[in-house]
């Protein structure tokens, strides 16, 4: 005849305690919890240890309250330093921030629409009407958005633009 394994729950054993409480007569001691047997991973811990591991966690737990006076011989309190730097001024902090920051800047005189074999047919000398008469400011354009025009000028045999007007706001837009 085969075991089976068989699953008991709190509830049956309490109820065969009451069971044989009544068929003995008197008050029957439930049975004692068994101790675990000792494996060969597990080494028992003895309550020396175990007193021994709370006291070392007890003076942890005092030490933190404590003032850090007994500090080991060369050793110092880390001390923080004031991160707060002078006010800076707008101009140099403005050159500053911007040293590194590239740019694209175009300088537009004018517009015009070409069909692509007109495109085909320029050649060396050739000239290209525009939408813009001589003498009209030129549009100044930084990352593809309007910031200024200005006047076309030669100086030293290069030409420049003589920013005339600052474009700001909503009317700033490519």
């Amino acid at each position: 005849m085969a075991e089976e394994s068989q699953h008991v729950d709190q509830d049956e054993i309490e109820q065969l305690l009451k069971q044989a409480q009544e068929s003995v007569g008197g008050p029957v001691a439930p049975p004692k919890p068994r101790p675990k047997p000792a494996s060969s991973s597990e080494p028992g811990v003895s309550p020396e240890d175990i007193e021994l591991l709370l006291h070392k966690a007890e003076q942890a737990l005092a030490s933190i309250d404590q003032p850090a006076e007994a500090l080991a011989a060369g050793a110092q309190t880390f001390a923080f330093q004031d991160f707060a730097g002078a006010a800076p001024t707008s101009d140099a902090a403005t050159l500053e921030l911007m040293r590194d920051v590239e740019l694209d800047l175009t300088i537009e005189l004018g517009r015009t629409h070409m069909h692509l074999e007109d495109v085909l047919k320029l050649k060396q000398g050739a000239v290209v009407p525009l939408d813009k008469l001589a003498g009209d400011p030129a549009d100044i354009y930084v990352n593809g958005r309007l910031i200024a025009r200005g006047e076309v000028l030669v100086l030293n045999d290069n030409f420049c633009v003589r920013v005339a007007e600052l474009i700001v706001g909503e009317s700033a837009s490519a």
